[in-house]
């Protein structure tokens, strides 16, 4: 059956960002979350964003009235059972998706095709939640979900082509490029780019170069638009611990252990941007780096 209604459970960074792309596409969509409060934020975040790009002219007053009326938003996960396409993008607990998959399995009708937003757990463990492993796939979006253009459009061994096709078109249909990838932890992005983060730390807990010079260094030698401890910031460090272990978990390779820093840092509730401090101080005017004693 073509998708026509989309459902996406959470509502948070990633889940409104999912949401405001398939309503923007025209996709009947709606986002659930798991309170009022939860649920009146994201949707604010998604008014807001259509707003400014409304104000610099990205979009169309008419485009914007357009995707609120596509989007709908409900506390209750029985609301998405009607739904052709339910994407999960909740927190990064394999018993809390596990859980809604399994109440979803109850819910949808056979047709409805399942899909995780996973930036580093198994896809296959997921789909054995469910009775429809074959209608099961990984859609890992980047945040900003409505500016990144790219999407891991991610097969188990179980997944049928019909519903690996069907999710690859979707990917194109709401604007995204969809890259085809196996399921392993990390996927394409994350297996590349969790080992060059984590050598980056390395680098500073060793006293390579300053916390400036080394995002200089891969800025400027590699034309990479912002530093590795930058992007740690703007990611989150506890993120990148949690996703860094997972992945440890997964593989046993050393290139995956978090370092030392990485685990003090968290520790000392240095996670970035959202905290105001990580490997840079955001307090000030602009950021400076932060003064870790190393």
């Amino acid at each position: 059956m073509a998708i026509k209604k989309v459902g996406v459970a959470g509502a948070g960074l990633m889940g409104a960002g999912i949401a405001q792309i398939a309503a923007a596409a025209g996709y009947e969509t709606i986002v659930r979350e798991v309170t009022q409060e939860l649920l009146d934020k994201g949707l604010g975040r998604t008014n807001r964003f259509l707003t400014k790009s409304l104000e610099k002219g990205k979009i169309t007053a008419e485009q914007k009235e357009a995707t609120l009326a596509n989007l709908k938003g409900t506390t209750e996960v029985s609301d998405l059972k009607n739904c052709d396409l339910v994407i999960e993008a909740v927190i990064e607990d394999i018993n809390v998706k596990k859980e809604l998959f399994g109440e979803l399995d109850k819910l949808c009708p056979a047709h409805t095709i399942f899909a995780s937003n996973t930036s580093s757990l198994t896809v296959t463990e997921m789909a054995a939640a469910t009775k429809r492993p074959d209608k099961f796939v990984g859609l890992h979006f980047f945040n900003p979900v409505p500016i990144m253009k790219l999407v891991e459009v991610v097969r188990t061994i179980q997944t049928s082509q019909e519903t690996f096709d069907q999710a690859f078109g979707w990917a194109k249909s709401v604007g995204k490029v969809p890259i085809a990838c196996k399921d392993n932890s990390g996927f394409v992005v994350n297996l590349l780019l969790v080992p060059y983060l984590i050598g980056a730390i390395k680098a500073v807990e060793n006293g390579v170069a300053s916390i400036e010079d080394i995002d200089t260094g891969m800025m400027l030698g590699c034309g990479y638009p912002m530093g590795p401890l930058t992007l740690l910031d703007f990611v989150g460090l506890d993120t990148t611990y949690y996703i860094a272990n997972i992945m440890f978990d997964e593989y046993r390779e050393s290139h995956y252990a978090p370092p030392p820093l990485l685990k003090k840092m968290v520790q000392a509730g240095f996670y970035g941007r959202k905290s105001g401090k990580g490997f840079y101080d955001y307090s000030g005017d602009k950021p400076v780096p932060n003064d870790l004693g190393i």
